[in-house]
């Protein structure tokens, strides 16, 4: 625990162990009742069943102040069953409160992300009719089906920046809340990763995807055909304008946030951490995090009293594939930087190899001419999703290419 790395100041210590089932009641020793008047707090300490009891500096000789069990709490107020006592021990616990030691750090745990997945969670975040109803089981039993899943649980990450404890789980809370509402909103499609329901305090359950990422299959740069770039630009674009048909965008759209299978290269969407709602408010990414726990229904809770649009920030995605105007912090039409995206995706597809601007110049919505060096197929295409976003298209489906035999 953190209060025993803290030195104990004004207040000698001693160590207590704790019964583990409550001792009798015996009658207390005047000397024992003045010891009770001076301990000031009791803390549990690395030792499952030791406590550390801080006295004031009067108590030159401490004795044991109780022979009963404690328990587990931070901070154990140890007092008689004496009511007198009772509102002593509270007037001199309102007078003279133990400052922390201003050079250690003080940590105060925030609410978990796993809080998402704890139980009763809102229907929506339950698996949906027939997950497995599109995937081929690993194997069969004379009475069940194995298959294959992904489990994606929350990683949070603590570190210690300038003499104070930092904690990623706010971040991840949102990125999970965000995951979950296109999963649980979005309706099945071939493009976009199967979801397959939620573990009780662990988190989301996914398809398995025998594949490698976009991003793999260009850095080799394969010889791809006229016909398979098409198929590619189908795929992606078919799947993200069903996305973008729910009101919800990517946010995150990149090489790397693509599979594709061995089997069939079959296009797989996945990663939607930094999605956003058409129907949101959007801030800044510069203004303060929005506190995403607000969000999270439970059965029986006071859902009704949230906010009737979300409050959401478009932070910014990979680069060179986030649009200027997220980079910028400036996006106030998250599908249109998707759009961007796309482009710049094409563009990689097409030239078959990885692609980079300039950070300063993408910010101020330049894009060179040799970017479109080498591009033989989606290069009219490319143009029109990298203008300004006042000026971009959205994706649409019927932008889709026809494919023909070579």
């Amino acid at each position: 625990m953190q209060r025993l790395q803290q030195p104990l100041s004004r207040a000698p210590t001693t160590m207590l162990e704790a019964y583990p089932s409550p001792a009798p009641r015996l009658p207390l020793s005047p000397l024992v009742q003045s010891a009770k008047m001076h301990v000031k707090r009791v803390t549990l300490t690395s030792k499952k069943n030791w406590w550390m009891v801080e006295l004031d500096q009067e108590d030159e000789n401490p004795v044991n102040p109780s022979t009963k069990s404690f328990s587990s709490s931070e901070e154990t107020a140890v007092v008689p069953d004496d009511g007198l006592f009772n509102r002593k021990v509270e007037e001199e616990k309102a007078k003279e409160m133990p400052s922390p030691n201003p050079s250690i750090p003080v940590y105060n745990p925030p609410r978990h992300p796993t809080s998402i997945f704890s139980f009763p969670t809102p229907t929506a975040y339950s698996a949906p009719p027939n997950p497995t109803a599109n995937l081929a089981p690993v194997a069969q039993g004379s009475a069940s089906e194995l298959f294959k899943c992904i489990v994606k649980k929350p990683d949070v990450v603590q570190l210690e920046i300038n003499g104070e404890m930092q904690s990623n789980a706010s971040d991840v809370t949102t990125q999970f809340l965000a995951e979950l509402r296109v999963y649980t909103t979005v309706s099945r499609h071939r493009n976009i990763t199967t979801f397959l329901g939620c573990l009780e305090n662990v988190g989301m359950v996914l398809e398995y995807i025998e594949g490698r990422t976009l991003y793999e299959v260009i850095r080799h740069k394969p010889a791809l055909t006229r016909k398979k770039k098409i198929d590619f630009h189908n795929q992606l674009l078919d799947g993200l304008a069903h996305l973008h048909s729910f009101r919800l965008s990517h946010g995150d759209l990149s090489l790397l946030n693509i599979q594709v299978t061995h089997s069939s290269d079959t296009i797989k969407l996945f990663d939607f951490g930094r999605s956003v709602s058409m129907d949101s408010v959007f801030i800044s990414p510069s203004d303060e995090p929005v506190d995403p726990f607000q969000y999270i229904a439970r059965t029986g809770s006071a859902a009704a009293a949230a906010p009737q649009k979300k409050v959401e920030q478009i932070h910014p995605g990979t680069r060179p594939f986030a649009a200027p105007e997220v980079l910028r912090g400036e996006c106030q039409d998250p599908l249109l930087a998707d759009a961007y995206s796309f482009g710049m995706i094409l563009i990689a597809v097409d030239r078959v190899e990885v692609v980079d601007l300039k950070p300063w110049e993408q910010r101020k919505d330049v894009v060179p001419e040799s970017l479109f060096e080498g591009c033989e197929v989606f290069e009219e295409s490319a143009r029109q999703y990298l203008r300004r976003c006042d000026s971009r298209r959205r994706l649409s489906k019927h932008d889709m290419m026809i494919l023909v035999d070579e």
